[in-house]
């Protein structure tokens, strides 16, 4: 993916100085694309795919990341907050690259979609992205560790990234490559889009109600999600900025991320029952619908007889 370095924004909150530790460790994981990754991840996924956890989390108003995992999300965890940020200086961060390029894809995105929303008559309130390492204390979904993987945070509108994670995208689940990241940025703006649509709320609203409905829901929204990301993806290759094998990288990391993989990968049999987030070809299909159609129109996932 071709993008631009050294874009600033002040919705994006770098806080991976506040854990008092360096992000990342020697060496770094060059991507394709020119930007450099990093040496030493925190062995999250490991830890995700052996209790046959999603990764990729979001939705919810009142909820994060939309999966339990015990000491993921814990409201005592003394972990750094939101009130005093710290960043790395860049001459010592061996992560530099990667921030850029994460925050190139965030602004990008949150640019298509306040557009896009506001077209459709709907106003929308800003994301920001915070940058943490190890652990971080949230506004308004508790705290988390890296276990968690990237999530959003519909209280705060923040989506919450420990870039470390890019590493083990690649080592443990074999989704390498700059534009994969960008489908895990992009999925995660699609539930900030579904927070100020007003998705979020009503799919809360339905699951008290029906209770039974919840993992259907959870699969609906999240490959709805999925299918925003495609949309934007389609905005960056009419902007002339994809690159050859761009798209197949997504594709990779959102069969990745299926619940389908997942329960193979954590030795279990797959129980399609328990989908929250949707199979491996669920997720590629609805991204791809949305890259191919460009129009969020096409990803209403609650409207479809099959998914």
């Amino acid at each position: 993916m071709k993008w631009k370095r050294g874009v600033k924004n002040r919705r994006v909150i770098d806080a991976r100085g506040s854990s008092g530790r360096s992000a990342g460790g020697g060496g770094g994981l060059p991507i394709p694309g020119g930007v450099a990754g990093i040496g030493g991840g925190a062995g999250v996924v490991v830890l995700l795919v052996v209790l046959g956890v999603n990764l990729l989390g979001g939705g919810g108003s009142s909820g994060s990341a939309g999966f339990d995992l015990p000491g993921a999300f814990n409201q005592a965890l003394g972990v750094p907050g939101a009130e005093d940020p710290q960043g790395i200086p860049a001459g010592e961060d061996p992560q530099a690259d990667l921030k850029d390029f994460s925050s190139y894809v965030f602004v990008d995105s949150q640019g298509v979609w306040q557009e896009t929303v506001k077209t459709s008559g709907d106003a929308y309130a800003p994301a920001e992205l915070y940058l943490y390492a190890d652990a971080v204390r949230t506004n308004g979904c508790g705290s988390a560790t890296s276990a968690v993987g990237p999530f959003y945070c519909p209280a705060d509108r923040r989506v919450y990234l420990d870039l470390s994670f890019y590493e083990e995208m690649e080592r443990q689940l074999g989704a390498s490559g700059d534009f994969a990241w960008a489908y895990v940025i992009a999925h995660e703006m699609g539930h900030h889009v579904q927070n100020v649509t007003g998705t979020s709320n009503e799919v809360d609203r339905v699951t008290r109600e029906s209770p039974d409905d919840a993992n259907e829901l959870s699969v609906r929204q999240e490959l709805q999600a999925d299918c925003y990301a495609g949309v934007w993806a389609s905005t960056v290759f009419a902007a002339g900025d994809l690159e050859r094998g761009d798209i197949d990288e997504a594709f990779t990391a959102a069969e990745a991320v299926g619940d389908d993989r997942l329960q193979q990968q954590a030795g279990g049999s797959v129980d399609p029952d328990s989908f929250t987030h949707g199979s491996s070809e669920q997720r590629r299909s609805w991204f791809d619908r949305g890259y191919e159609s460009g129009e969020p129109a096409s990803c209403d996932t609650f409207a479809a007889d099959s998914l």
